[in-house]
C-alpha cells in the first residue's frame, strides 16, 4: 500500500485532472466488462499496463508483482468453474471416481480463461487510476459527484489508518525477529497472536487521541481538506474521448463478428 501511494504521488500525470483520469479508467473498465471478449480484454490489459508503467514511473517488475495477487485469486476461484463433477465424461479431461467423473470441457475451460482475462483487464484499469491519482484527488472527485460526506470521511479515516496499522505491525514484527520470536512455527503463531492483540489496543488508543486532537481543533462533524482544482485541456479531453470511441468501436466489431 505504501508503494502504491508513493507511485501515485510521483506519477508523471499526478497534476492532471482527476476527473479525466477517472473517466478514462472507468470508461475503459465499462467497455471491457460489457464486451466480455478475449480481444478487447487483451487490448485493455496491454494498453493499460503500458500506460500505467509509462506514466506512474513504476518498473515492469513492480507492476507484474501487483498483478500476481489478483491473478492468483482468480486462478483459484475459477477452478470451480472449469472443473465439473458429472455422470458422463467430457471432451477435454476426465478423471473417473467411482461412477462419477471429475471432468473439464472445452467450453468450461474457455469460459474460465475468459473470466480471468476480463478480470485482469478490469484490475489493470483500476491500477492505472490508483497508481497515477492520489487518494485525496479521488476523494475530491467523489465529493463533486455528490457522494455523501459521511462515506468520504469514513473512507478517508480508513485510508489513513491502513498506514498507521501497517507501521505498528511492521515495528512489532521487526522487534519479534530481533528477539528470535519467529524461529519456529509455534513461536510464530504465538507472536502473531500477541502482535494482533497489541495492534488492537494501540489502534484504539490512537483513535481516541485522534478524536481528542480533532475536538481541540473545533471539529464540528465534518473533515475539511484543501483540494487542488485541476482542469483538463481540450486536447486531453479529445485524446481520452477518441481512445474510448476507438475501443468501443472495436468492442462492437468483435460482438458482431462472433464475440471473440
Amino acid at each position: 500500500m505504501i508503494l502504491i501511494d508513493k507511485l501515485a504521488y510521483s506519477s508523471a500525470i499526478r497534476h492532471k485532472s482527476p476527473f479525466l483520469k477517472s473517466a478514462f479508467s472507468v470508461g475503459t473498465l465499462l467497455i471491457c466488462v460489457s464486451a466480455r471478449s478475449f480481444v478487447i480484454s487483451l487490448v485493455v490489459l496491454v494498453m493499460m499496463g503500458c500506460v500505467t508503467i509509462f506514466f506512474s514511473r513504476t518498473s515492469p517488475s513492480h507492476y507484474i508483482k501487483l498483478m500476481i495477487a489478483p491473478f492468483a485469486f482468480l486462478a483459484l476461484g475459477t477452478v470451480a468453474i472449469a472443473v465439473n463433477l458429472t455422470d458422463t465424461p467430457m471432451d477435454l479431461l476426465n478423471l473417473p471416481i467411482g461412477s462419477k467423473y471429475i471432468a473439464v470441457s472445452w467450453f468450461s475451460m474457455l469460459y474460465a480463461l475468459r473470466l480471468i482475462i476480463v478480470s485482469l483487464a478490469s484490475v489493470s484499469c483500476l491500477y492505472f487510476l490508483i497508481l497515477t491519482t492520489p487518494m485525496m484527488d479521488l476523494f475530491y472527485v467523489m465529493k463533486k459527484l455528490r457522494c455523501p460526506s459521511l462515506i468520504i470521511e469514513i473512507m478517508m479515516l480508513t485510508y489513513r489508518y491502513i498506514f498507521v496499522l501497517f507501521e505498528m505491525a511492521s515495528s512489532i514484527m521487526t522487534a519479534q525477529n530481533c528477539r528470535l520470536g519467529n524461529i519456529s512455527a509455534k513461536s510464530a503463531i504465538n507472536g502473531m497472536g500477541n502482535m494482533l492483540s497489541v495492534i488492537l489496543i494501540r489502534a484504539m488508543q490512537k483513535a481516541n487521541a485522534l478524536f481528542d486532537a480533532m475536538e481541540s481543533r473545533c471539529y464540528d462533524g465534518q473533515i475539511r481538506v484543501l483540494y487542488e482544482n485541476q482542469t483538463a485541456t481540450i486536447k486531453e479531453r479529445l485524446q481520452v474521448g477518441f481512445s474510448l470511441v476507438i475501443l468501443a468501436g472495436l468492442a462492437i466489431w468483435c460482438r458482431f463478428n462472433g464475440g471473440i
